[in-house]
């Protein structure tokens, strides 16, 4: 499931810009994450897992609707982040270090306050803030959970980096390529890090798995 899960995700990568039919290019880049979406529900049947199965179901369909309508699609985005703050926050560290309480602030803090200041069309920045606070949030939380900070906690940092990359095309990097480049793979390999660093976590936890007939 996952090696279906890199196949769409490449597949719509390279397609995206072919001349291919958009419906095709959409249902590849929702089965990329949807895919994600299914092996944390098969792989581990305990809430945890649910709650990632959420945040990712989200996600799929943010990406499908944002090809549509960007506000939908954002509070889509914005929805699984509350989901993931919610998993993160049940998985929280004990204790933390002062670079890592550091590195969280920073994330919950500077994520919004970056995004506001990106957009050009000064009209939709509080929108864009006010998402930004959940993403930073999001992020914040994952890197002071439990889960594998270089698998998890790399990954909410990846998925910033693609968002920010999305407001900056609507600002300084508007006649720049590499936005177009750069925020598929970073978003891809961000979500597809936190789903199996958490699935990964809970079954060496709990090994529990889920059972799916093949009959």
């Amino acid at each position: 499931m996952l090696l279906a899960s890199i196949a769409a995700a490449a597949a719509h990568f390279y397609l995206r810009d072919a001349d291919f039919p958009e419906i095709y290019s959409v249902a590849l880049k929702g089965a990329a994450i949807g895919l994600l979406a299914a092996y944390a529900f098969l792989r581990h049947s305990g809430p945890d897992a649910k709650l990632l199965t959420w945040v990712l179901g989200l996600s799929t369909l943010g990406d499908i609707a944002i090809e549509y309508d960007r506000q939908i699609g954002g509070m889509l985005f914005f929805a699984s982040h509350v989901f993931a703050i919610t998993l993160y926050w049940r998985h929280r560290r004990a204790t933390l270090t002062p670079s890592q309480k550091a590195a969280a602030v920073c994330l919950l803090i500077l994520t919004p306050v970056i995004a506001y200041f990106l957009p050009s069309d000064r009209a939709g920045a509080s929108q864009v803030g006010l998402y930004a606070l959940a993403l930073g949030a999001m992020a914040a939380s994952a890197w002071a959970s439990n889960f594998p900070r270089y698998r998890v906690g790399a990954g909410a940092l990846l998925f910033v980096i693609s968002d920010l990359l999305i407001f900056a095309a609507m600002g300084p990097l508007a006649l720049s390529d590499i936005p177009h480049v750069f925020v598929w793979p970073a978003y891809y390999l961000g979500q597809f890090l936190i789903c199996v660093g958490v699935v990964q976590t809970l079954r060496k936890r709990d090994p529990e798995l889920k059972i799916v007939s093949s009959r």
